[in-house]
């Protein structure tokens, strides 16, 4: 299943950041032992090429996990060699067509909008979500109905349900979701809002 299949199906994208790569590593594979099959690790985190690398390894080759944060065609391709398959960016960012692989792009405004279109992406990155929440959605949805969008920044699981029914591919959810797991935190609450994410994710209606 590719990335877009994937978002449409599950409409939800962990988003993992951390301070210790232990932790992080810990964090992506509870997430996906608790069922959420897209994870991002944002290259914010700390050793996160080390991070991607290991969860590969440990996830096998068909896992959708991708590197978050992505800024530079520099970062793509360091990200990629380490082993994610997909890219994740907060911002336009050229040259990242040419590697071949699924592209999440950041974007706010509907000039931004096309130009990540543009630049290849298979999906926009609504980013930040929060500064116009589910009715910015809406509206931009208005002069771009084909394009898949996922919000991301502020996403809890209220804004989640609220997105969704506006028509968001899925929600792409960092701290929410993850909380202080990905800093060493406690994975039986992790896993206690997994649940409750993927639950909120399955009742969506686009």
């Amino acid at each position: 299943m590719d990335l877009v299949e994937s978002l449409r199906r599950h409409r939800l994208l962990a988003i993992v950041r951390g301070k210790d790569s232990v932790a992080a590593l810990r964090t992506v594979r509870t997430l996906v032992d608790e069922g959420i099959t897209a994870v991002e690790i944002s290259l914010t985190t700390t050793d996160a090429l080390t991070v991607i690398r290991q969860a590969r390894a440990a996830l096998g080759p068909d896992a959708l996990l991708g590197a978050g944060t992505v800024r530079s065609a520099a970062d793509a391709a360091r990200a990629l060699d380490a082993g994610a398959s997909y890219l994740v960016t907060p911002a336009l960012v050229d040259g990242l067509a040419q590697y071949g692989v699924p592209l999440l792009m950041g974007a706010l405004t509907p000039s931004e909008v096309e130009g990540a279109l543009a630049r290849g992406a298979d999906a926009v990155k609504l980013f930040p979500a929060s500064l116009g929440g589910p009715g910015h959605l809406r509206a931009l949805r208005d002069p771009f109905p084909e394009v898949p969008f996922v919000p991301v920044g502020g996403v809890d699981a209220t804004a989640a349900r609220d997105y969704l029914a506006g028509g968001a591919l899925a929600v792409g959810v960092g701290s929410p979701l993850v909380g202080d797991a990905a800093d060493g935190g406690d994975l039986d609450r992790l896993r206690a809002r997994a649940a409750e994410f993927r639950e909120t994710a399955a009742g969506g209606t686009q």
